[in-house]
């Protein structure tokens, strides 16, 4: 988003505030590669079929099972429905279904991404957790990220352990597309 596009959200200071928090993640990220000051980059692991992604600690304001969900008539067949999470309303998203991806052989190890967000209240489901991950700046090739088709507009970077890459997701860049907005089918 563009100086200018700020301007546009002038009257909605919680939008500004994301967005904010979104590019001080990138930056973060993109010190690492650069030699800056951050050594390190956190994130939480999960798969989407058989790729392992990481999304950054202050994306995800929790992992829950996934919960018994009411279906929005008209919707995209994505959206899995509305969940009743501890009071508060989730849209339930099936980020493998979004993707085009295959249904997962077990789906005991789903679960689903709270997105850290106040004003887009929605939860990402996903076909396995792998816990916090932590990257050094040895290890990030950002370069992989642009062969990462459909995943690349949400990517931030990618890093490579033991010959095994991971991506760096922004599920903010995700819930900010007009794919995502577009649930109503």
């Amino acid at each position: 988003m563009s100086t200018t596009d700020l301007r546009t959200l002038r009257n909605e200071p919680f939008a500004i505030l994301e967005h904010l928090q979104e590019q001080l993640g990138d930056a973060r990220l993109d010190a690492i590669g650069s030699g800056g000051q951050a050594q390190s980059w956190t994130g939480l692991g999960f798969r989407l079929g058989a790729q392992w992604f990481v999304a950054p600690r202050e994306d995800v304001r929790e992992v829950i099972a996934p919960p018994r969900t009411t279906r929005v008539p008209n919707a995209q067949p994505w959206l899995s429905g509305l969940a009743n999470v501890r009071g508060e309303l989730l849209a339930i998203i099936d980020l493998p279904r979004f993707f085009n991806l295959p249904r997962a052989e077990d789906a005991r190890s789903q679960r689903v991404l709270v997105l850290n967000s106040k004003r887009m209240p929605a939860g990402l489901l996903v076909d396995e957790i792998a816990g916090y991950r932590q990257f050094s700046a040895a290890e990030q090739r950002n370069e992989m990220k642009t062969s990462a088709q459909p995943f690349t507009p949400f990517l931030l970077g990618a890093f490579v352990r033991e010959g095994h890459p991971w991506y760096a997701f922004s599920l903010h860049r995700l819930a900010h597309s007009e794919t995502f907005r577009a649930a109503a089918a």
